[in-house]
């Protein structure tokens, strides 16, 4: 693995959580330009066939690993590791990047992203072995979501009415309905396409405590986590607090808090990431 730099790069990856692009996240990306981060996103996982979705999502992994080296370290002044962020399904597989490739990430902070292990992993195991998990997982919910409306201001009245996206800030619900949807036979579509969200619930990887055990990053780690996560009580917090240390952190808000409050998260961020470049020197 190649030595820490005695100047860690300013450059972030960031990954999205599933079925919201990295569109959503614009208003985060700004702030953290502003303070003078570069930062890259792969638009969304799980749409190239050359990276299909499977059992502890391999595939996906690799397609963040291969943007990193093909599009990533190209646009760098130097190339090397660069600090991996995700929100939810990004945080989990920026996680099994750090492990596989420990000489990418020179930090790891995930947004959300519930470590499973122990007997909660292991139930998870057999529950998808016996092909049950359509029954339990949320992907019982995207299979059957709305994915065609009649125009795009259609597709905002549509979700501003719901009380999980009330919550968001309008700048960032806007950012969905701008960059989430695409114009097809002259009806709005779900740009994510909901076979694809709901095959990434089903293959929710059940094997990170003995990843762990094994190929743990060899980078600092931050986890950020919501009070009100639904995902992360279910999910247990246990793991992740082993796993980030000191740098653990809880927030106001549900599971996509970056959504309900992007500004107060993207400057938290910046504090747990000054802080892991300050360990990264020493």
């Amino acid at each position: 693995m190649k030595p820490p730099s005695a100047s860690p790069s300013k450059t972030i990856v960031f990954s999205h959580a599933n079925g919201f692009g990295a569109g959503c996240y614009r208003v985060l990306f700004e702030a953290w330009r502003a303070a003078g981060w570069q930062v890259f996103a792969l638009p969304q996982f799980g749409h190239e066939p050359a990276f299909p979705v499977t059992s502890n999502w391999p595939h996906l992994r690799d397609q963040l690993i291969q943007f990193i080296e093909q599009e990533v370290q190209p646009q760098m002044a130097e190339a090397g590791p660069v600090t991996l962020m995700g929100h939810s399904l990004g945080g989990m597989l920026s996680l099994l990047a750090a492990c596989r490739r420990p000489d990418l990430a020179q930090g790891l902070l995930m947004l959300d992203s519930p470590v499973v292990s122990g007997w909660r992993a292991h139930s998870l195991q057999v529950v998808k072995a016996t092909r049950l998990m359509h029954r339990v997982s949320p992907g019982k919910i995207s299979r059957q979501r709305r994915h065609e409306w009649p125009s795009r201001q259609a597709v905002l009245e549509h979700f501003a009415a719901k009380s999980k996206f009330a919550r968001w800030d309008p700048r960032v619900l806007q950012d969905y309905v701008d960059t989430g949807f695409e114009e097809r036979g002259g009806k709005t579509h779900l740009k994510f396409r909901r076979e694809i969200e709901t095959r990434i619930y089903d293959t929710l990887p059940h094997h990170l405590g003995r990843l762990l055990q094994k190929h743990p990053p060899k980078c600092p780690v931050g986890f950020i986590a919501g009070k009100r996560s639904e995902e992360l009580r279910q999910a247990g917090a246990t793991a992740s607090k082993q796993l980030a240390g000191r740098h653990f952190h809880w927030v106001e808000g549900a599971h996509l808090f970056p959504f309900e409050q992007p500004e107060a998260t993207a400057e938290l961020v910046l504090k747990i990431l000054a802080e892991m470049q300050s360990e990264t020197k020493t």
